[in-house]
């Protein structure tokens, strides 16, 4: 699997990746998970975005994530937001935390980029007993027509072809954005499914702030810069400039406790 850089488009990916729905928190307190006073892991972290709102909600959060850039992007933000947040350059599969101290480990939108295997190891690893892990991905819809012209525009950069990110490239079957092996591994290695299920929200976008979202995701993050640069002012010349775009998303969830 292509590892894909998102150093090199951190500024754009702190800009757009902001859209976590305030009925994620919501939906994860009415399930009894609370974040005041835990204890939290957020695994690939990216610029922070997860990693705030669980600052926000009182847990004591440290967030995990390989890239510097993306890091440095993190940190800023701290400043900017005022927050204290520590962040530590690390990976999934070797996190660099201590043993059995967390009583929740979150992963949003990078469980695909992991080896998988590895990381359950290590995630296991760092949880208290009965601990919790949340996957939880997002993302935009396909229906729109400002996302089919995206599409359509972006078609002619990937020579792949528009695949999903990561090892969803692969999956034969999912689940609301989940392949089935992964249910499959979480079940095998003693991760105990408590809960899975979908919220419905909408984002609104200018013009700008869309292209900008669309060079944060693996399409082409993954492109040299002077394609990637066409790809986006081709994309930026063919959109109406009628504002704003109103995306629809959907944000998934997947519940994991240990015994």
């Amino acid at each position: 699997m292509k590892k894909v850089d998102f150093g090199q488009v951190s500024n754009s990916y702190a800009r757009a990746r902001e859209d976590i729905p305030t009925s994620l928190m919501d939906s994860l307190l009415i399930r009894n998970i609370n974040f005041e006073g835990k204890k939290v892991a957020d695994i690939g972290a990216g610029t922070g975005a997860l990693t705030r709102k669980i600052a926000m909600r009182k847990g004591d959060v440290i967030g995990i994530e390989p890239s510097h850039e993306l890091l440095e992007q993190a940190k800023a933000l701290n400043v900017t937001k005022n927050y204290t947040i520590p962040y530590r350059l690390g990976t999934a599969e070797t996190t660099g935390l201590e043993d059995s101290q967390y009583d929740l480990v979150t992963v949003m939108r990078a469980w695909h980029w992991f080896d998988r295997e590895q990381a359950i190891t290590e995630i296991k690893r760092i949880l208290k007993p009965k601990g919790m892990l949340l996957v939880i991905d997002s993302g935009f819809l396909t229906g729109p027509t400002v996302v089919q012209k995206t599409f359509g525009v972006l078609s002619k950069f990937a020579a792949g072809g528009l695949k999903p990110a990561g090892s969803k490239a692969d999956a034969k079957q999912r689940i609301n954005g989940f392949p089935v092996e992964w249910f499959e591994e979480w079940q095998s290695c003693g991760l105990e499914l408590r809960d899975f299920y979908k919220l419905d929200y909408t984002v609104s976008f200018t013009k700008q702030s869309w292209v900008d979202r669309i060079e944060s995701v693996s399409w082409l993050a993954g492109l040299e810069e002077l394609v990637r640069k066409q790809a986006l002012k081709d994309l930026y010349d063919s959109l109406p400039d009628e504002e704003p775009f109103v995306i629809p998303h959907d944000c998934n969830v997947c519940i994991l406790r240990l015994p």
